[in-house]
């Protein structure tokens, strides 16, 4: 375990009411006291480079009642956004908005010919409005626009070297972009460009020529937050205002049913909510009717208005959850059984796996997971009519879009298309070069880590003095979130003696601990550990609430526990 380095400069810098306490956290991780503030008018304006032509292009549309289609992805995030955009533009006054999602298993990923086709013969738009993907659609932004449907696409994804010929596109990460955050998610993306269109109008005075009350688009960051948690983006202060806006809306039930239906059918309290409860309850819900079916359910769970539909969408979603979770557990175990017969040495530096069963919806969690075990770059594949899909999870070492750039161009023709950004990336092949790729993809990496194994060393917030390990202090770091990725929840360490211990649940360790040189003892879970054979221990922990029957007490959440 290696400690943060508090900057004292910081520290120092910090209002006396922030406890000090927090302000060791916050210097921690290097934030000013600026920072802070999660107001909806700390956000950031909205100067993205394309974003005049796409308003001029939506002003058109609406006041012209075009036909206008969103397109999706088949994701969590792609989901939250193709509910912004239709709401929004049905707050606009639009009223021939309609979605499509791709089917993963029939159109493939994004704008492709296949679902412009499809949304041709079965929508007829005028304007296409693509969502959390379109950046590499360079095919069916072509079709689109031979067949006279105006484009405008919006993602948060890496661009390659060129863009689509779209009529517009907004993408933070777009080259010559002045937009400052390159951390949002498609679904933030997505509420940007209708926050700009909702001022755009106003000044042309368009609602109140059009008898159209002004639009609230604050009522959509339930859903912002939803699909910004969900793909666990960087969370710097933009992103940070955007999550703790929508959880206040959803723990005021101020937010759609479906969101409501999904957190009761996985047994968690909106009253309460945080942004894990999101990440780990609501987001895989969602997201397993896309990995599985068709993301479609999702996003009608999401749109609707009726709780009963919302109730009934939800049920369906957690079939769709139950289904993944035995495919998942499945592919998990014979990928770890691969893993253990290779060679030691292949497995060092990245990890790529194949078998002609798994199911392409399912390989980026495992992916994900095998990454988190192994600590290197994992790339698991399926197969996918005629090619092999495969998804990759990285660490942080590894920028995995930029690796696989490296990788296509070293490899002419190796990689049949690829997309992503840092930390996760989709790519196609061909079957019979799954170990050209696997050989090209294990020494690209070794050699961008200058031959040095990654290790993950846990980073820790320190010892807390006795007094510190309070509800009061679990309390305050709930009311300081939201916390993730690029602003990681406080986990702190200290020498404990085990008081008792327990298995509950076949595999999950209870326990009661006692710091070193204190008398009070504190209850503590640490999940999928086996008991201890000493009453002496180092544990890595946060500080977390139990509520039962209404009574809500401290309990620590262990994150690695060892003897001393």
């Amino acid at each position: 375990m290696l400690s943060r380095v508090i900057d004292q400069t910081l520290f120092e810098s910090y209002s006396e009411d922030i406890p000090i306490f927090l302000k060791k956290i916050y210097a921690a991780r290097g934030l000013a006291e600026s920072q802070l503030s999660l107001t909806l008018a700390e956000l950031l304006k909205p100067n993205f480079s394309e974003l005049n032509k796409a308003l001029v292009l939506l002003e058109k549309a609406l006041t012209a009642q075009k036909r206008i289609l969103i397109i999706g992805d088949f994701d969590a995030d792609g989901a939250t956004a193709s509910v912004v955009a239709v709401k929004s533009l049905r707050m606009m006054g639009a009223k021939q908005v309609d979605f499509l999602v791709p089917n993963r298993f029939e159109h493939g990923y994004g704008l492709s010919p296949e679902i412009v086709n499809l949304a041709i013969k079965e929508k007829q738009p005028d304007l296409i409005i693509t969502v959390d993907n379109g950046i590499s659609s360079f095919d069916g932004t072509d079709l689109a626009k031979a067949a006279g449907i105006n484009v405008i696409i919006t993602d948060h994804h890496l661009p390659s070297g060129s863009v689509p010929k779209a009529d517009a596109i907004i993408n933070p990460n777009l080259k010559g972009c002045d937009f400052p955050s390159k951390n949002l998610a498609g679904v933030g993306v997505c509420f940007y460009l209708f926050s700009a269109l909702k001022t755009h109008l106003q000044k042309s005075n368009y609602f109140t020529d059009n008898n159209i009350s002004l639009p609230d688009l604050r009522t959509v960051l339930d859903l912002v937050a939803l699909g910004t948690v969900a793909d666990v983006v960087r969370l710097d202060q933009n992103n940070r205002i955007l999550i703790n806006q929508g959880i206040q809306r959803i723990r005021a039930k101020l937010c759609a049913p479906g969101i409501l239906a999904l957190l009761e059918i996985s047994n968690r309290a909106a009253e309460t909510l945080q942004a894990s409860d999101l990440g780990f309850s609501v987001a895989p819900r969602l997201n397993a009717a896309g990995r599985l079916s068709d993301i479609s359910r999702g996003i009608r769970c999401l749109l609707t208005d009726d709780m009963n539909d919302a109730r009934r969408y939800a049920k369906e979603l957690e079939d769709f959850n139950q289904k993944r979770r035995t495919e998942q557990d499945r592919i998990q175990l014979e990928a770890q059984a691969i893993v253990e017969a290779q060679d030691v040495s292949e497995a060092k530096f990245a990890l790529s796996l194949f078998d002609p069963s798994w199911h392409e919806g399912i390989v980026g969690i495992v992916a994900g997971k095998l990454k988190e075990q192994h600590h290197c770059p994992c790339a698991v594949f399926a197969k996918s009519g005629d090619f092999l899909k495969g998804s990759i999870r990285s660490i942080p070492s590894v920028h995995i879009k930029d690796l696989l750039d490296l990788v296509d161009r070293q490899n002419p023709g190796l990689i049949l298309k690829f997309g992503g950004h840092a930390m996760a990336a989709g790519l196609s092949i061909k079957p019979e070069d799954f170990w050209h790729f696997k050989c090209a993809f294990s020494e690209a990496i070794k050699q961008h880590l200058n031959e040095k194994i990654p290790t993950v060393e846990l980073l820790t917030d320190g010892e807390l003095e006795p007094f510190n390990i309070s509800l009061d202090n679990a309390q305050l770091l709930v009311e300081s979130g939201p916390w993730g990725q690029g602003f990681e929840e406080p986990i702190f360490q200290g020498e404990f003696e085990i008081i008792d211990q327990r298995v509950v649940g076949e595999k999950h360790l209870k326990c009661r601990l006692k710091l070193k040189g204190d008398t009070q003892v504190h209850d503590a879970i640490a999940f999928f550990q086996a008991p201890l054979d000493s009453n002496q221990a180092i544990a890595a922990y946060k500080l977390s609430i139990n509520t039962w029957r209404g009574v809500s007490s401290l309990q620590l959440m262990i994150e690695q526990i060892t003897h001393l």
